[in-house]
């Protein structure tokens, strides 16, 4: 049984696909370089290698948001300020919503039927602003962002403050459900809970990173819990 229930944020909960897509446009836009469709695939690229490298203690989270900028510039010629295009991205981000298909229904399910919390690997400023905008803040009994707990999914030791924080904390009542194998899915492997994949796009698993379960719509959580 599933009393304890963390849930990611960022494409499992709230579109951050859309959000990224508005904000790092508005963003180019301010700097005065429209940024072209080849450059923003080339951009989700770069994006994800910084932060499977950030996942792998690589490299800190700090170096991590304006590396990515300054290596766009570099390989694009653009005379841009990397540290002021991640302070302008920061901000676009974390202007507006857009909720992942079923989202706002599930959690009205969920409340009553267990302990909801938000764990997030995302920056602490722009996840409270995306939060309050979206109005879901009150669904859970406490937010957990890893900027804040000083250590970062999958790590141990982020769920390790997760658990240390929550009053008569079962983690064999426990279950993580998120979009991400390396971050939600093997760190709830790596803090010994239950772990649901949420996986819209029927991207294909890895195997040596199995959750307990897989869903392809958040309605789908009704059949575990």
């Amino acid at each position: 049984m599933i009393n304890f229930l963390f849930l990611d944020a960022d494409d499992t909960l709230l579109d951050f696909s859309w959000a990224e897509d508005q904000a790092i446009h508005r963003t180019y836009r301010e700097l005065g370089a429209e940024m072209t469709d080849e450059m923003y695939a080339r951009y989700h690229v770069v994006n994800q290698g910084y932060w499977q490298t950030y996942e792998r203690g690589e490299i800190t989270r700090e170096a991590l948001l304006v590396a990515r900028h300054r290596q766009m510039f570099e390989e694009y010629g653009l005379d841009c300020d990397p540290v002021q295009c991640e302070n302008l991205y920061r901000k676009n981000l974390g202007i507006g919503h857009h909720f992942i298909p079923h989202a706002v229904e599930i959690l009205d399910y969920l409340r009553p039927r267990c302990r909801l919390f938000l764990a997030s690997n995302g920056v602490a400023e722009t996840q409270y602003s995306r939060l309050e905008s979206a109005g879901i803040g009150p669904c859970f009994e406490q937010i957990f962002i890893s900027e804040e707990a000083g250590d970062y999914k999958p790590n141990r030791a982020y769920f390790d403050y997760c658990f240390a924080r929550i009053p008569g904390f079962r983690p064999e009542e426990a279950a993580i459900v998120g979009d991400s194998l390396t971050s939600d899915i093997l760190g709830g492997i790596n803090a010994g809970i239950q772990t649901i994949w949420f996986n819209p796009k029927h991207k294909p698993g890895r195997p040596d990173i199995r959750p307990d379960f897989e869903i392809h719509d958040l309605l789908e959580l009704k059949q575990l819990i």
